[in-house]
C-alpha cells in the first residue's frame, strides 16, 4: 500500500508540477530560437461548419478584415451537412476568394477536412473554427514563424473574454495553466498540439486525416513532427471566445476532446511508445499521465485510508486528513458555485471537475460516444428552411 501510494503521489506531481517545471526550466536555460521574419506567402484558410448560420456570417466578416493581401488569401469552408442557414450564407457571400463545400450528409469535421485539404494550393494552411473572433494582425503573426523552415505548425492563442459566471472563471484559471505549459514547450522545442480555434501548417506537410477523427488538432501536429518539424507558438496570434457559464455545456465538449485521447491512442497505439515519436516523452508528460490521473487520485485517496487505518502515525493521518479537506472544498464549490470566487475552494473544484471529465471520457470512448460527428453545444438558433 506503501509503494501504491508513493507511486500515485509521483504521478501526480510529476504531471502537474514537475513537467511544467521541467519544461520552464528547459526554455530558461536551453531555448530554442525561431528565425521568425514577416512575409506574405499565399495563404488558404479553412473552416467547417455545422448549423452556424450567423457564427459563420462574422467569420466570414473577420476573416475579409485581417491584415493580410487579399489577392493571397484563399477561403475554403465546408457545410457538414448543416440543417439551418448555413449553406445559404455560403451561397450569400460576394467574396470571390471563397471556396464553397456544401455536404449535404453530416460525416464530422475530420471527414470534411479530408475533402478540403487536397483543394488546397497555398504554401500555408490556416485553421479556424467558426466561433472564435480573429484579432486582425494574427494571420501575420502565425506566418512568422513559418518562416523558419524548421517550423511545420504554429500555434495561436486561445484568449477569453471576462467570464461571466464563477463556473467560466475556473475555466480561465484551467487554460491560463495549460497557456503557460504550452508557451514553455514551444520556447524549448515543440508543443504537442494547438488550439483548434487557431492554427496554421505548411500545406506540404498536412497529413492524410482519418474520418471520424476527433482531434484533428492534435493528429495534424503530431504527423507533421514526425517529419522532424517544431510545432511552436505563436502568442500574438490571437482568437477570442468566451467561456460557457453553463457546466453542461462545458463538460460535452471536455468530455469529447478526452474521449479523443483515447481514441488517438486506439487509432496509434505506438504513440504509447515514447522512443517512437519525436515528441513521445512530452507527449507522456502533458497528455497521457493526465489521463491516469483520476485513478491515481482514487488510489492515492484508498491507499491513504488503508495505511492510516493499519499504522495510526500522525503523518498517515494528516494526509489523510489533507486529502479530506481538499475534495470537500471541491464539492463545496461544484454545489455552491458562488464560493468559486476563493481561490482555497476556486482551485480544487476546478480541479477534481477536470479530472472527472477525464473518467466520463473514457467511459464515452468505450461506448463509442467518440465519434467525430460533433454535437451542437451552444443554443441552436432558428432553422429556417
Amino acid at each position: 500500500m506503501k509503494a501504491a501510494f508513493l507511486l500515485a503521489f509521483l504521478a501526480l506531481a510529476w504531471t502537474y508540477f514537475g513537467y511544467p517545471i521541467a519544461m520552464f526550466l528547459l526554455a530558461r536555460r536551453k531555448p530554442r530560437a525561431i528565425a521568425a521574419r514577416d512575409w506574405e506567402p499565399m495563404v488558404d484558410i479553412v473552416i467547417v461548419a455545422y448549423n452556424a448560420a450567423d457564427e459563420l456570417r462574422i467569420k466570414l466578416a473577420n476573416i475579409a478584415a485581417l491584415d493580410y493581401p487579399a489577392d493571397r488569401l484563399r477561403i475554403y469552408v465546408a457545410s457538414d451537412g448543416s440543417e439551418d442557414l448555413t449553406a445559404q450564407v455560403l451561397h450569400d457571400c460576394d467574396d470571390p476568394r471563397l471556396h464553397a463545400s456544401v455536404f449535404p450528409l453530416r460525416r464530422g469535421k475530420s471527414a470534411c477536412l479530408g475533402d478540403l485539404i487536397p483543394q488546397l494550393r497555398g504554401e500555408i494552411a490556416m485553421f479556424a473554427d467558426t466561433r472564435q473572433r480573429i484579432e486582425r494582425g494574427a494571420l501575420r503573426a502565425l506566418l512568422q514563424p513559418l518562416a523558419d523552415p524548421d517550423v511545420g505548425v504554429a500555434g495561436g492563442e486561445l484568449m477569453f473574454e471576462r467570464a461571466s459566471s464563477e463556473f467560466g472563471s475556473g475555466l480561465d484559471f484551467y487554460w491560463r495553466y495549460e497557456k503557460f505549459l504550452r508557451s514553455s514547450e514551444s520556447q524549448s522545442g515543440s508543443m504537442i498540439g494547438v488550439s483548434g480555434a487557431l492554427y496554421a501548417a505548411r500545406t506540404a506537410l498536412l497529413p492524410a486525416i482519418p474520418p471520424g477523427l476527433v482531434l484533428d488538432d492534435l493528429w495534424i501536429p503530431l504527423e507533421i513532427a514526425r517529419a522532424g518539424k517544431r510545432i511552436v507558438l505563436a502568442s500574438d496570434a490571437r482568437a477570442w471566445d468566451r467561456p460557457s457559464a453553463d457546466p453542461a455545456i462545458e463538460s460535452s465538449r471536455k468530455r469529447r476532446t478526452l474521449a479523443g485521447n483515447f481514441q488517438l491512442i486506439a487509432r496509434d497505439p505506438s504513440l504509447l511508445l515514447p522512443w517512437t515519436h519525436p515528441l513521445g516523452w512530452r507527449l507522456w508528460g502533458h497528455k497521457w499521465l493526465r489521463l491516469t490521473a483520476p485513478w491515481c487520485m482514487l488510489v492515492l485517496l484508498l491507499s491513504n485510508f488503508h495505511i492510516a487505518l493499519a499504522e495510526p502515525s500522525r503523518l498517515w493521518f494528516l494526509f489523510a486528513l489533507a486529502q479530506c479537506a481538499f475534495y470537500t472544498l471541491a464539492v463545496a464549490g461544484m454545489l455552491k458555485p458562488e464560493l468559486l470566487r476563493q481561490l482555497p475552494v476556486h482551485i480544487p473544484a476546478t480541479f477534481v471537475r477536470m479530472n472527472a471529465y477525464a473518467v466520463l471520457g473514457f467511459f464515452d470512448f468505450l461506448a463509442g460516444r467518440a465519434g467525430g460527428v460533433w454535437y451542437v453545444t451552444r443554443h441552436k438558433e432558428t432553422l429556417s428552411r
